[in-house]
């Protein structure tokens, strides 16, 4: 297995969270200017926000996320070789976030990059790293690529209304922590998981409705990338329930709106409002309702991941997935039912434009 240190305090796992969430708030406000100079938003027919709005948040989140692992490692463990490819990578997907945001680029030579950036981190992670021990250990490594390619772009796919990232990054991250603490989880990825939850709350900050600042691809991307990264270690763990279970909700809605848009013959790498949570907005709920929606679906998926691992076996495990994809197929046909008849997407505010653009 993964090489362990010593699982963090109480007291310096929330030094972590604390300090990220503070780097990430500095940094919003010192970029703030030059983004509103910079880097707005414009409305246009399939984005949901209707006032320009600043975009390039991720550049705190991400920046925060590194300084504050750094610190939580070096204060409770040296970090693994993986991690230093893994924020290389990280950081040249927050380079294609950021040419994609102010110029964007075409599908191909998009996911080249994203395919480069993703294979960096499959091709580093140690050999006895098993998600799939059924296959060739070949043929397992060429589907976590395609796997890692497809969540970072679900990742941004689904980064659509104020608040929406953050409601599923920070449960996971919290799921993430709370397995690590079980020993289900090694010890730098519960520093890198602090973090990230950490500068989320930071750009909650900015990011709640109705938004005064976006994520942006720069911060999207790489999220989504770190969050799969850290998925695949805790699936190599031999926890695969739980590593499907956090992020179960938006594999539903992106994956499902995916497959609905081919079988149409629509052309999914064009901008759209048909994910189960936009269907949501346009009929009836609030921002702040949807959003509430998929955070308690998130905590209790967290909990039956947590649970998977609490009580080991395949009966729990298969227990735990019946648990999960109930809550998430139930927010899914409340969503898609809606609260009153569709409506017009300009009348909806405290949203994220260019979601559904793949990046």
């Amino acid at each position: 297995m993964i090489e362990r240190a010593a699982i963090p305090s109480a007291l310096s796992g929330a030094s972590i969270a604390i300090l990220s969430a503070l780097i990430c708030i500095c940094v919003v406000l010192l970029l703030r200017p030059l983004l509103l100079r910079y880097a707005l938003a414009m409305p246009n027919a399939r984005s949901s926000h209707i006032k320009p709005t600043p975009q390039g948040g991720g550049i705190a989140v991400i920046l925060a996320t590194m300084l504050a692992t750094g610190f939580g490692l070096f204060s409770f463990g040296s970090p693994a070789t993986s991690i230093a490819v893994a924020f290389a990578a990280t950081l040249a997907m927050a380079c294609v976030g950021a040419v994609d945001d102010f110029r964007p680029l075409g599908v191909t030579p998009r996911l080249i990059l994203q395919t480069a950036a993703v294979g960096m981190i499959i091709y580093t992670l140690p050999e006895h790293l098993r998600v799939l021990p059924f296959l060739p250990w070949s043929a397992e490594r060429v589907l976590l690529v395609i796997g890692g390619v497809w969540f970072v772009n679900l990742v941004n796919f689904m980064d659509g209304i104020d608040w929406m990232t953050v409601a599923e990054i920070i449960p996971i991250s919290a799921g993430l922590v709370a397995l690590g603490c079980l020993g289900a989880f090694t010890h730098f990825g519960i520093a890198v998981a602090l973090a990230l939850g950490g500068a989320m709350l930071g750009f909650a900050v900015f990011n709640r409705p109705v938004a005064k600042l976006f994520l942006g691809d720069v911060g999207s991307l790489p999220i989504g990338l770190l969050t799969g990264w850290l998925l695949v270690l805790l699936a190599g763990e031999g926890h695969f329930a739980a590593a499907l279970l956090l992020p179960l909700y938006y594999l539903a809605d992106a994956t499902l709106t995916l497959g609905r848009r081919l079988l149409r013959g629509q052309k999914v790498w064009q901008a759209h409002r048909t994910h189960y949570y936009q269907r949501a907005t346009d009929r009836g709920f609030s921002v702040s309702e949807v959003v509430a929606h998929v955070f308690a679906v998130n905590v209790g998926l967290a909990l039956a991941a947590v649970l998977s691992v609490v009580i080991p076996g395949v009966v729990s495990a298969l227990a735990m997935l019946c648990v999960g994809f109930g809550l998430v197929a139930w927010m899914l046909a409340r969503f898609a039912r809606g609260k009153q008849p569709l409506v017009p997407a300009s009348n909806q505010a405290g949203t994220t434009p260019n979601a559904n653009v793949p990046s």
